[in-house]
């Protein structure tokens, strides 16, 4: 954990911020639920209607992320003039799990996470929304957002992904990762009865900051990990060979179809990316039709959530964008 006197005052502000307008924002104005997805898997949300909105926003999130992560986010674009509207992907978050183990991050296939957004969208988004509505992802998020846009192309009017999943760190050539993944499956398939950890993976652990690769700012760093120590039933550990799988699929498939996404997207790049491959994001940009791509220099992984300085950057192109 990360003690108070330790966080730069510089970032104090962050945290008084959160305590005396964010929570009493949330608490007074979100509204919170759930629905059933795919399979009968539950599915948790929260959306706030601005009652003179130019516009709305739908935030498709990262893996092992949650809405309650997002509470600053969906301030900061309520403030700005849209209603938002969040969920949290099967097997993650607040939405149910598929396996005994809670903390193996799993999915049996990505269309599954694409047919529970869907539902979201007809449920919830779409009936409150006065405009047609705009797509904000980040990371396994943006993978998902794709592969909505493929599969959905009319429901969305544009696209912001940040750090989207089209590789992932560290890059092994092809043939490698796919001869791992494939061993392990089969191991996994011969001697287990439930998906294992893929190969370095394991429960939750959360790192110290110093050696996180997720973020620069220390206090919005501490805020995440005390959400999930007060929220538990988010915490979620490494991949399993089942989701590793499904992934690399998902990817190859993005990379191939790039070009079918024709709708304005603006792709934010973290410059000190470590978690994601940048060289598969310029490539799959330049497929889209209608991409522009934003290289944030010195940013983390988690543009979202960083440093003052990079965060006001990178929501300043995204409000020039939708205008």
């Amino acid at each position: 954990m990360i003690e108070q006197s330790q966080i730069p005052e510089d970032e104090t502000l962050v945290e008084k911020r959160n305590q005396q307008f964010i929570e009493p924002f949330w608490q007074r104005n979100v509204i919170n639920g759930y629905f059933l997805g795919k399979q009968k898997v539950r599915i948790a949300y929260a959306y706030v209607i601005n009652p003179n909105p130019i516009g709305s926003i739908a935030i498709s999130s990262g893996r092992i992320e949650t809405l309650l992560k997002y509470k600053e986010l969906v301030f900061n674009l309520y403030h700005a003039g849209f209603s938002v509207f969040i969920h949290d992907h099967r097997g993650q978050g607040l939405s149910g799990r598929m396996l005994d183990d809670p903390e193996k991050g799993y999915v049996a296939d990505f269309a599954d996470y694409v047919a529970d957004f869907k539902l979201f969208f007809d449920q919830v988004i779409s009936p409150n929304s006065v405009h047609k509505p705009i797509l904000l992802s980040h990371s396994m998020g943006a993978a998902i957002s794709s592969l909505y846009l493929l599969t959905h192309p009319g429901d969305f009017a544009k696209c912001i992904m940040s750090a989207p999943m089209f590789g992932i760190r560290p890059a092994l050539p092809k043939w490698l990762s796919c001869l791992l993944i494939e061993s392990y499956t089969l191991l996994n398939h011969v001697f287990g009865k439930s998906p294992w950890y893929f190969i370095g993976q394991s429960k939750y652990n959360p790192k110290a900051f110093a050696i996180n690769e997720l973020t620069h700012c220390q206090q919005r760093y501490k805020i995440f990990r005390d959400t999930y120590e007060a929220n538990p039933q988010c915490k979620l550990g490494g991949v399993t060979t089942a989701w590793l799988k499904q992934a690399d699929k998902t990817m190859s498939f993005i990379q191939k179809n790039a070009a079918a996404i024709t709708i304005p997207v603006l792709l934010l790049q973290a410059g000190d990316d470590r978690v994601v491959n940048n060289a598969k994001q310029t490539q799959v940009a330049a497929k889209m039709l209608n991409c522009e791509l934003m290289r944030i220099e010195n940013a983390s992984h988690e543009i979202f959530f960083e440093t003052e300085d990079i965060r006001d950057q990178s929501l300043r192109a995204i409000l020039r964008f939708l205008a």
